[in-house]
């Protein structure tokens, strides 16, 4: 495989800082596969149905005893599922959203959770994949901070991800990205905090590929 599944999550179409280090990520990534595929999803733009009892139960019974609805839905899972499949890394854009993930997220794991196709009987079916989480965030999490530990995604993902095998989980974030739009929150970016947090996360990107760069 030399595939890379592409999911942006932000709301926000211009200024997004996790739309800009994902399309980093996608771009850095083809100039070091450039016979690779791309395969690209705007959960925000394009949000997947919230899985419900047709889309769950669909999951349990064979396609014989499906009802239309249940094998409408089954269509999307298998869409989703050979997506995940097909790829050996996945790059997601991911805001900070009340201290979690984006419910457009949610709803894409929600989905991609499927007995017999990404989970076995001993366990999950996805291993010997990376993904890759471009973060952006408005405050400051970092360690020492006022709000250390308000960040409750990267604790969910290790967790809901696992079950499906995907253990080899890289988290990239940058701060204060409503420093400069938030009052109350400007005495926060002095010396450019914002900007330099940014580029972090930009040189952590780069920095992933640097042994492909050194070996090429």
């Amino acid at each position: 495989m030399n595939n890379i599944l592409h999911l942006d999550t932000s709301i926000r179409t211009e200024g997004s800082r996790s739309r800009r280090l994902s399309a980093h990520f996608a771009a850095v990534w083809r100039a070091a596969n450039p016979n690779g595929t791309v395969t690209y999803r705007d959960l925000a733009a394009h949000p997947l149905p919230h899985l419900d009892d047709v889309a769950f139960t669909a999951n349990l019974v064979a396609e014989s005893d499906r009802t239309a609805a249940q094998r409408d839905a089954r269509v999307l899972t298998e869409t989703l599922v050979r997506e995940v499949l097909t790829a050996d890394t996945i790059v997601v854009g991911m805001p900070l959203y009340n201290f979690g993930v984006p419910s457009t997220l949610k709803a894409w794991v929600d989905r991609i959770v499927v007995p017999g196709l990404t989970i076995g009987e001993t366990g999950g079916l996805l291993g010997g994949r990376r993904v890759v989480f471009t973060s952006a965030r408005g405050g400051g999490y970092a360690p020492g901070s006022p709000r250390e530990g308000w960040d409750h995604r990267e604790p969910w993902l290790r967790h809901a991800l696992s079950v499906l095998g995907l253990d080899d989980l890289v988290f990239i974030d940058a701060e204060l990205t409503l420093a400069r739009e938030s009052p109350a929150m400007i005495p926060l970016d002095l010396g450019g905090a914002e900007d330099q947090s940014l580029a972090d996360a930009f040189a952590a990107i780069d920095a992933l590929f640097a042994p492909v760069a050194a070996g090429g």
